[in-house]
């Protein structure tokens, strides 16, 4: 049974998860690092030098950096940053940038070298950019999470830095100590503790971040099946398989994913530091809840459910990893929907195994339209979990990476996404950037 503290944690955790993002969090986060840089300098830099970690990279090379005018990459995504960035609005940095900008975005990749790096040392999510200008030079470093920074130094004087001896070194260690403590401890989220908070919250204590999920997230999936973006693979899947509800639930997540990749301007609540798994999580929901006309406080109850699921899972795996983020999204919403038609504990618990066991082989190779392809199979296989089930069928235990136990098979998942697979993310990187 969940204790009061219990609820505060669960509520704590979506409140430091689902916030807003605009565009994809990786060139965001290197916008971010571009416009601290910027700021630090004191003045426009005349050359621009990334370093950036192989998954940086990976999540980069690919997408449309929104409000650039349809560019793409790690210069456009640093240009926009140092150009028309606000780093005090985090990952909405280049929310509000104005059509001159744009322009002068443009005219700055053009005018200003920029050179890139692969990253040797460091964590998955890492990003290091120094800018120069005249005599001056500023350096940003951020790194595990996409807002965090560890590292700012000008004209060689170390402002912050976690890992050197020296005072603001100590004072900048206490501050992480501290926010680490504030932290919501995910460790306490279980498969269990997450369904009976579904049914017991005090739903005034998150409604507004919930409400805002399925604001934006909506939003962005209905613009994306209206209109051209990307592969449009949510249209393809109207078009070939009608409007019932499971198809609608894949095409509307997917088509939110395609335009968000192809630089729709318009922002997301994001679940693990991911837009896309942000949508994942949210849109088939928002769908089966109107389709079989669920009350506002059921749909709320049940994006408790799928958030917090994919958040459990991705805990484990960390935020980059070559195992597709959609996976742990598409299943969460399995086990949201399942809960909504008025399922509990044995319903979910074996969606998410069933789900699971379907597609834990999607690699993640990055952030481009074929994301939108990767977020409709996961869904499909979410709410295929759930209809088998129903028939009274179920993967058992033993069953290639399916342990008893729900929270055995999650730990198994963990392991392959943060273990297993870092050899198969170093081959991914090798191919995208050419390396042999």
């Amino acid at each position: 049974m969940l204790t009061r503290e219990d609820h505060k944690t669960y509520a704590q955790i979506l409140r430091e998860e689902l916030t807003p993002a605009f565009g994809c969090t990786e060139p965001i986060a290197l916008a971010y690092c571009a416009a601290k840089a910027r700021e630090v300098l004191g003045q426009m830099p005349t050359e621009v030098i990334i370093e950036a970690s192989g998954n940086i990279i990976k999540n980069v090379k690919s997408v449309i950096v929104p409000n650039t005018g349809g560019m793409k990459g790690i210069p456009a995504a640093a240009a926009a940053g140092i150009v028309a960035g606000d780093s005090k609005a985090c990952l909405e940095v280049i929310a509000k940038v104005t059509p001159e900008e744009q322009k002068e975005i443009a005219e700055y990749l053009n005018n200003v070298p920029f050179s890139v790096k692969a990253m040797e040392d460091g964590d998955k999510l890492d990003i290091r950019v120094t800018v120069k200008a005249k005599e001056n030079s500023a350096v940003v470093r951020v790194s595990k999470h996409h807002t965090d920074i560890v590292y700012i130094a000008r004209n060689g004087e170390v402002m912050l830095n976690e890992q050197d001896d020296c005072e603001c070194a100590q004072k900048l260690a206490e501050s992480q100590a501290a926010a680490a403590e504030q932290r919501a401890d995910r460790s306490r989220l279980s498969i269990e503790g997450i369904v009976e908070y579904a049914k017991t919250a005090d739903l005034s204590t998150v409604s507004d971040l919930l409400n805002r999920q399925v604001e934006y997230n909506y939003n962005i999936a209905q613009v994306g099946v209206k209109e051209d973006w990307g592969a449009n693979v949510g249209s393809v899947l109207l078009d070939t398989y009608g409007e019932d509800v499971r198809t609608k639930a894949r095409a509307y997540a997917a088509a939110g994913s395609d335009a968000r990749m192809s630089g729709c301007e318009l922002p997301v609540v994001i679940n693990s530091g991911s837009g896309n798994q942000g949508i994942t999580v949210s849109v088939p929901v928002i769908i089966y809840a109107k389709e079989y006309h669920k009350s506002d406080e059921e749909l709320l109850r049940a994006l408790l459910v799928s958030n917090l699921i994919a958040i459990h899972i991705k805990t484990g795996i960390g935020p980059l990893s070559a195992f597709c983020g959609a996976v742990s999204a598409g299943c969460a919403a399995g086990c949201a929907i399942a809960f909504l038609l008025g399922g509990g504990i044995d319903e979910v618990a074996h969606t998410l195994v069933n789900s699971i066991a379907i597609t834990s082989g999607i690699i993640c190779d990055g952030a481009k339209p074929s994301c939108a392809a990767k977020i409709a199979s996961s869904v499909d296989a979410g709410i295929l979990g759930y209809e088998m089930y129903r028939h009274g069928q179920q993967f058992y235990g033993e069953d290639g990476i399916v342990s008893k136990g729900v929270e055995n098979t999650i730990r198994n998942i963990c392991r392959i996404g943060a273990e297993g697979m870092n050899g198969t993310d170093e081959e991914i990187i090798k191919i995208m950037t050419h390396c042999d």
